[in-house]
């Protein structure tokens, strides 16, 4: 017989899929008012006290020992310091739409970074999947590649092909190490404490001489918005999905991630959505659907 299916497991990969996707939107209302390194150590501050509410309501907090403690380090530098710090540098002059179909290069050297770390074996229904969906990608912005190109944006590419490589990296590191500790929200916890006293200093060094009065309602409640939901709830079934399915799995929802920042920007920002966007979405569900669909067992 078939096993039942793990209705929480999908449950987090919606969350994961959907919250992602917003969350380009979210930084780049952020970034309007706001100084990058205050809005990500802002973003993991919060975040942090909220899981500290919920382990001390569970009586769950507790020091994690130098072993663990390592081991929730290198994440927090590589996926959350960097990889989150980057793109949020980035989108102050990158399109949101560039920044996504950048962004989707991370299935891709996950694919490969988990093929050459032995976490999965070469396959071509894996490569299949992984490269219709990011042909999707490359179709919704087909016209804007020659955005690449433009010398204006020279800085911020660079940002985020150091925040790709970064979360692709620690995303094999956290798929490897996270079988050793069970408690997701305490793990977490020290993540964004970690991650939040590190771009703290940054921004007192970076930005010593803040007008704090010209930052807006509007990108304080998207920084709000990024941590409550973009850092604490994704990050959670980020996690979560992380212990059950492979690297690859989950990391190919970041192409749904892309088709829902567009659809946020026709709902929202009145851009308009074209029939190649429509084509565009078919080829990342088909390729979700290749990467992921395994037969039954009987």
């Amino acid at each position: 017989m078939s096993g039942k299916p793990d209705l929480k497991l999908f449950f987090c990969l919606f969350v994961v899929a959907v919250v992602w996707g917003t969350t380009y939107l979210g930084i780049r209302i952020a970034v309007e008012t706001m100084q990058p390194w205050y809005i990500t150590s802002l973003r993991q501050g919060l975040a942090a006290l909220i899981v500290l509410g919920i382990l001390g309501y569970k009586k769950q907090l507790a020091w994690i020992g130098w072993e663990n403690f390592k081991l929730q380090f290198i994440p927090a530098v590589l996926m959350i310091v960097m990889a989150n710090g980057f793109t949020t540098i980035a989108e102050q002059s990158v399109p949101s739409g560039l920044t996504s179909i950048l962004s989707a290069l991370s299935p891709l050297v996950v694919f490969m970074g988990s093929i050459v770390a032995g976490q999965q074996k070469a396959s071509l229904k894996g490569f299949v999947g992984v490269l219709l969906g990011f042909l999707g990608v490359v179709f919704i912005f087909r016209d804007g590649l020659g955005d690449i190109l433009d010398p204006n944006y020279k800085t911020g590419i660079l940002f985020l092909s150091i925040a790709i490589l970064s979360w692709s990296i620690g995303t094999l590191y956290t798929k490897r190490h996270n079988h050793k500790s069970n408690n997701i929200a305490l793990n977490l916890f020290y993540q964004f404490s970690i991650a939040a006293i590190i771009q703290y200093i940054l921004a007192l060094v970076i930005n010593p001489d803040v007008d704090f009065s010209a930052w807006s309602g509007r990108s304080i409640a998207a920084t709000l918005y990024l941590s409550v939901f973009g850092s604490v709830a994704a990050f959670f079934c980020y996690h979560y999905a992380l212990k059950r399915v492979t690297a690859i799995q989950v990391s190919v929802l970041n192409y749904i991630n892309t088709a829902i920042a567009v659809f946020l920007g026709w709902l929202l920002l009145d851009e308009v959505i074209t029939f190649d966007f429509i084509i565009a979405t078919l080829l990342i569900i088909l390729g979700v659907f290749i990467t992921n669909y395994k037969k039954s067992r009987t």
